[in-house]
């Protein structure tokens, strides 16, 4: 299905939107309630819904009390579904619309779902409220009460019961189950059931009334139940209209998925609503086969997932529906200020953590190599904290700059100003000598004058740096602490063996490269140090990302996202990859929905207006080509050789003993394959 849909539509890339319509009710009114929910549904379908969820008793109100059982009421009832099935039949949309239904000569409180003006399936309430202002045990049965699997409505007879989950072979991981209100207020929900049988989308037709403080609770159990089930999760409350005898309604409107909240309608309306929200459907499929202890869950209780299956023919749209999700720009980096600062403070907790742990069970002084980057200038700040959390003077801190053939004054500088003002005790090795020395002896021609550089140029030079560093390490009996981030693990863009690469601790190794620049911006802001050491600080993050190895008068390219992409960009396509397993198409699709001049990203506060950059979908496919190259085939061998260091964020790490584990000699044509055949040269 996906090959016959644009590119730049969400259905091409395992999307679905899904709505929650609140109309405005009228009492006792089935006729009326019936075209109002026509009317938000044509709104839904026109947006590009595949399904829309309605509130709970929708076609009769929920507060009519003992009317709900008179016959004119409910045969008036019957009538509006037929109206309702007849108004709706072009419709791509799934409806799912909420009634009192008779059967059995009993009541039930139903929620009946619909398609292309075809009743599919029909399902009970599980649990009726009977306490303080709810009395739903006077009027309803309850779903176990009934005795047939399929009851009479509008002249067919129609599956019934709350084990029905509805399927589409047009979209693949999209079954939807169905609950009422009350449902999902219990310690097992029946859509807990229905994950574990399948169900990737929860749907709860409510009539929950206003109270002050209510509104939270409802947004807590819809984002826990959506991450409990690893799930979507779509709730309809009722609105505007209901009865105010005693009660009041605020139309509450929500869609979780996994543990967050998408979309949320506003309260106390007294027009009809609807909201939208985009769910992706691989991520939830990609979370569950993840979490072994999902399916672990399902086999312990495979003897309660006997569940029906209804086949829904629905039909994606076609045209090019842009994706309205927001999507990160940086992944990594929460855009909310506050939340930043919390996760700024907890990283730094969890690096000195291990670091700490380490130095009392194997020495008390480190060795580190600054360099006057970011990279070095984070586990020195983390170094610095570890000192102060121990009682351990800051001079056990060995910390020296080692110049080599690329250094620039400014960078120098900087890593001496900040050792000193860090109290730290600092050196400083010029490595050229020695480097020159191994370039003559392994016959290099830059060491017969001629201006070769080269691969071999680069990392004689970070070996160089290396060795000197462990051999410190013997001198002091200190540890040495590692430098290198996630970004450049997840490029291979360290130097192999006595190199970055190496270290006996590594404190930077699960974090990304964007996130570094904001815990270094933290530190600078939060971290109570002396004004110039937040000075040198903010000069550090003014400057270029460079390595350093290749001397600028020589007109080469100095900056490392030059050749490796720029770290922004490469991050979000680490997270994506790793993280999810998405297809290259789709990250490419989630970059350019979040990176280009149309797009929808949220930027982080604190990246400055003038370093907000943009990337067309030439740009993305390029870069994202080179980081599918050296994730999958290049480096994966420089990985399987980490050192010991923290996990610290949820988005993962590349240790081979941790989250990612993979051959060193796989090839990328897989990811290469797909990336040239689902991405366009350029957006229509």
């Amino acid at each position: 299905m996906r090959d016959t849909i644009p590119f730049e539509s969400l259905y091409a890339h395992g999307f679905v939107r899904i709505a929650v319509g609140t109309p405005r009710v009228s009492v006792a009114n089935p006729a009326i309630n019936a075209a109002r929910t026509v009317e938000l549904a044509f709104r839904a379908d026109r947006c590009g819904a595949l399904l829309t969820l309605f509130p709970e008793l929708g076609l009769s109100g929920y507060s009519i009390d003992d009317l709900v059982q008179q016959d004119a009421l409910l045969d008036e009832v019957e009538r509006a579904i037929v109206d309702l099935l007849a108004g709706t039949r072009e419709l791509r949309t799934i409806l799912v619309v909420g009634a009192p239904l008779r059967s059995e000569s009993k009541l039930f409180n139903c929620a009946l779902v619909i398609h292309r003006g075809l009743l599919l399936g029909i399902v009970p309430k599980a649990y009726l409220p009977n306490y303080r202002e709810f009395y739903e045990g006077r009027h309803y049965a309850a779903a176990d009460e009934a005795v047939h699997d399929r009851i009479t409505v509008a002249g067919q007879r129609i599956p019934f019961g709350s084990d029905l989950l509805f399927t589409s072979a047009a979209l693949q991981d999209f079954t939807l189950h169905v609950e009422i209100c009350e449902d999902l207020w219990v310690p097992i929900p029946p859509s807990s059931c229905a994950a574990l049988a399948g169900a990737s989308v929860l749907a709860n037709l409510s009539a929950s009334n206003a109270t002050i403080g209510k509104a939270e609770f409802r947004r807590l159990l819809c984002k826990s139940q959506s991450a409990r089930c690893v799930a979507a999760y779509a709730y309809a409350g009722t609105g505007y209209g209901e009865s105010t005898t005693d009660l009041t309604w605020d139309g509450h409107g929500l869609v979780c998925e996994n543990g967050e909240l998408l979309a949320e309608s506003k309260r106390f309306v007294m027009e009809g609503q609807i909201i939208t929200a985009d769910i992706d459907l691989d991520r939830l499929r990609q979370e569950r086969t993840r979490l072994t202890s999902f399916n672990d869950c399902v086999r312990a209780h495979k003897g309660l997932l006997g569940m029906r299956r209804i086949e829904v023919p629905l039909e994606a749209p076609t045209d090019a529906i842009a994706l309205q999700r927001e999507i990160p720009r940086y992944p990594f980096v929460p855009s909310d200020t506050a939340l930043l600062d919390e996760r700024c403070e907890e990283a730094y907790a969890i690096q000195v953590q291990g670091l700490a742990r380490r130095l009392e069970a194997v020495s008390n002084k480190v060795v580190i190599g600054l360099s006057g980057g970011l990279d070095s200038t984070q586990a020195l700040l983390v170094a610095v904290k570890t000192m102060d959390k121990l009682g351990l003077p800051r001079s056990n801190i060995l910390a020296y700059s080692l110049p080599g053939f690329a250094t620039t004054e400014h960078t120098r500088a900087n890593a001496s100003r900040l050792m000193q003002r860090l109290g730290v005790s600092a050196g400083e090795i010029d490595i050229r000598p020695s480097a020159m020395q191994m370039l003559r002896d392994i016959g290099h021609p830059y060491a017969r004058g001629e201006a070769l550089f080269d691969i071999t140029f680069e990392n004689v030079q970070a070996g160089e740096r290396a060795s000197h560093l462990f051999r410190l390490a013997n001198l002091h009996a200190a540890l040495v602490v590692g430098t290198s981030d996630l970004s450049e693990l997840a490029l291979g863009y360290t130097t192999y063996g006595v190199g970055d690469q190496m270290s006996h601790y590594a404190v930077n190794a699960s974090v990304p490269k964007t996130l570094i620049r904001h815990l270094v911006g933290w530190m600078a802001r939060n971290g109570q140090l002396d004004w110039n050491v937040r000075e040198t600080l903010e000069d550090i993050l003014r400057s270029q990302m460079t390595p350093e190895l290749i001397p600028a008068s020589e007109g080469k390219t100095v900056s490392a996202e030059d050749t490796v992409g720029p770290y922004e960009l490469q991050d979000f396509n680490l997270y994506y990859l790793s993280r999810f397993g998405f297809r290259p198409s789709k990250v490419a699709f989630l970059a350019f929905h979040a990176w280009s001049r149309r797009g929808q990203g949220t930027w982080p506060s604190s990246i400055p207006e003038v370093e907000r950059r943009e990337y067309d979908l030439v740009v993305i496919k390029r870069w994202l080509g080179v980081f599918i190259q050296r994730f999958f085939q290049s480096s994966q061998f420089k990985r399987s050789a980490l050192p010991n260091g923290p996990k610290v964020g949820s988005g993962g790490s590349l240790s081979p003993r941790g989250d990612w584990r993979a051959p060193s000699d796989a090839t990328a044509d897989a990811w290469l394959k797909e990336l040239r055949s689902g991405v366009p040269e350029r957006a229509t």
